[in-house]
């Protein structure tokens, strides 16, 4: 890694070079589109776009530049969930590459003494990182429906992280939330602080090992990640971490094994409707597609074109504390426990449930009985109500479309802000925490196994109209990425609110907790539209900001509406391809 601070005036032609002009948070046309956090992983795509690549293609060169530029949320040191609406095929395709746990977990790993150990203190060690799954399911997406070959997909995020580019303010906020993290491994203090200090705006940021990482990639697939000296290189850090001096963390025990047996999973989506939209999600060990379903379901109920605005959002956050009522207690890897899916999309479920849902904020919840509602009543399991357990709230996700009508909503992580903290010495990439979002103490669905992958509230989203794309929409946040994306799809289709104005509004929270948590960017507390819930009885909590959704719209005039965040997260970038 070279870094060096460029004078004011070098600095400000070095940012032109690299970030072009200022790129819109909206953007409208005929042709390809999207929408990332990241103006150089929007340029990707776009770029991938103009030379003939599909939406596919496209959401692969985003994400891997995204891996330069935004390698705090994400990256092939993490996982995901990609969701594909393949035009040709006229249906809605999801690919699982969350991460797994190696073959040596059990539910004791994460206890000392007999006692479960605290989030945070497992966050910045070995025993928290799984197996990561973003090159193969990227290798997975591009092999089954892309058109293009690694090397032609990673040659922009090559180019950002030899060339360069000029840090901003969310790269330097964010890696000083992390300066005690990385302070603890000398190989991301070398790559991300100067004298334990954060790197500042303007500094002209390069990640050669990391453009070396990706040609190696490009040149042997994802066999050369996996299988290679990239994998002995993960596998190391995991096992013996690059501690600075002084420093003592807990070390894991992946084997090579691990990476070379781990699989992709290619899954049915979640499918639910909702006033005359087909709503697709992430399936189990997602939480978000099924959440998003069951509130859905639970705000189906009501005529919600009668009522003010405040009234809608009342139900919507006691629709989502019953959700996350049944989502806290029953969901997790369906490979490893029986979730009852079936039961928790019921609308009749639904029907008894929403009897819960008064005219005032509600307490706590309990899980209903979701059991009652499936074909097999038979499986016994009937776990109690689980408090909600810390999920960070730092992800990323990206929207795609192109000419042909393929879409792809992808959500993907490192799970904290980043993860582990630890960076393959050499590789230029941060590897997972994502481990931590299993529950530490059993019995419960989501207890730590070997192979088990964790809950996740990952929750890509495409809705369909009449049979094809309406819109799609995805944010990053932990447990508020369902909240995010369900209050989104309410704003627009209850609330009548255009996709922008959809994403733009305050957002507010609520999962099954004392309080809702609400936005200070968006200056909404002691608003008029806080008051109102207030009067309601909701009680609040503030944060600074929730969520960075984007997505796309499909206009009833032929044309796309790319749609990122003007405020959050630095704000985002959305483009559309020109005729």
């Amino acid at each position: 890694m070279k870094m060096d601070l460029a004078p004011a005036v070098t600095a400000a032609l070095l940012f032109t070079a690299f970030h072009l002009q200022a790129a819109p948070a909206v953007s409208s046309g005929h042709g390809g589109a999207v929408a990332t956090v990241s103006e150089q992983a929007s340029q990707a795509a776009l770029q991938i776009l103009d030379q003939g690549g599909n939406a596919i293609d496209a959401a692969v060169a985003a994400a891997a530049t995204l891996g330069v530029t935004d390698p705090f949320s994400c990256g092939v040191g993490g996982g995901g969930f990609m969701l594909i609406y393949s035009a040709a095929d006229d249906k809605v395709i999801s690919i699982d590459h969350r991460e797994t746990a190696p073959a040596y977990f059990s539910p004791e790993v994460f206890k000392q003494d007999g006692v479960a150990m605290e989030w945070q203190d497992v966050v910045p060690t070995g025993i928290s990182v799984g197996v990561p799954g973003t090159v193969l399911g990227w290798q997975e997406a591009l092999t089954r429906y892309g058109t293009m070959n690694f090397e032609q997909l990673l040659a922009p995020a090559i180019k950002v992280a030899e060339d360069g580019f000029m840090l901003g303010e969310n790269f330097n906020r964010i890696s000083t939330i992390n300066e005690g993290k990385f302070s603890r491994f000398s190989s991301a203090s070398q790559l991300y602080l100067k004298d334990g200090k954060a790197l500042p705006v303007g500094t002209h940021f390069r990640n050669p090992d990391l453009a070396n990482t990706y040609r190696e990639i490009a040149a042997g697939g994802a066999r050369a990640f996996y299988e290679g000296d990239i994998a002995k290189d993960i596998v190391a850090a995991v096992n013996q971490p690059p501690v600075t001096s002084g420093t003592r963390v807990l070390t894991g025990s992946m084997a090579l094994s691990d990476l070379k047996d781990y699989e992709v999973r290619v899954r049915q989506p979640i499918h639910s409707t909702y006033r005359g939209f087909d709503v697709y999600g992430m399936a189990p060990p997602s939480s978000g597609g099924i959440a998003i379903a069951q509130a859905l379901n639970l705000l189906e109920t009501f005529d919600l074109s009668t009522m003010s605005r405040a009234e809608v959002e009342h139900l919507y956050l006691e629709a989502s504390r019953l959700a996350f009522a049944d989502r806290n207690a029953y969901v997790a890897d369906s490979e490893f426990t029986d979730v009852p899916v079936a039961g928790l999309l019921s609308k009749d479920y639904a029907k008894e449930r929403a009897k819960l849902m008064g005219e005032k904020a509600s307490a706590k919840r309990e899980p209903g009985d979701p059991f009652l509602y499936q074909d097999d009543p038979s499986v016994p399991l009937r776990p109690s109500n689980a408090t909600l357990g810390q999920e960070s709230t730092h992800t990323t996700h990206l929207a795609v479309s192109d000419r042909e009508g393929n879409v792809v909503a992808y959500t993907f992580t490192i799970e904290d802000w980043g993860g582990s903290g630890i960076v393959v010495p050499g590789r230029g990439f941060l590897l997972n925490n994502e481990l931590t979002d299993f529950d530490f103490s059993a019995p419960h669905p989501n207890v730590a196994e070997a192979y088990k992958r964790p809950r996740s509230s990952m929750s890509p989203t495409i809705v369909l109209q009449d049979g094809k794309p309406a819109f799609t929409i995805g944010s990053p946040g932990g447990s508020t990425i369902i909240t995010t994306v369900l209050q989104t799809l309410v704003n627009h289709i209850d609330l009548g609110m255009s996709l922008p104005d959809a994403v733009n509004a305050p957002r507010m929270s609520q999962r099954n907790g004392d309080t809702t948590l609400v936005e200070t960017l968006l200056e909404f507390p002691g608003s008029d539209q806080a008051s109102a819930l207030e009067a309601l009885g909701h009680r609040l909590a503030e944060t600074d900001q929730i969520g960075a959704a984007n997505g796309i719209i499909f206009n009833d005039d032929g044309t796309v509406t790319a749609v990122s965040e003007s405020k959050r997260h630095g704000v985002g970038t959305a483009l559309v391809q020109q005729q």
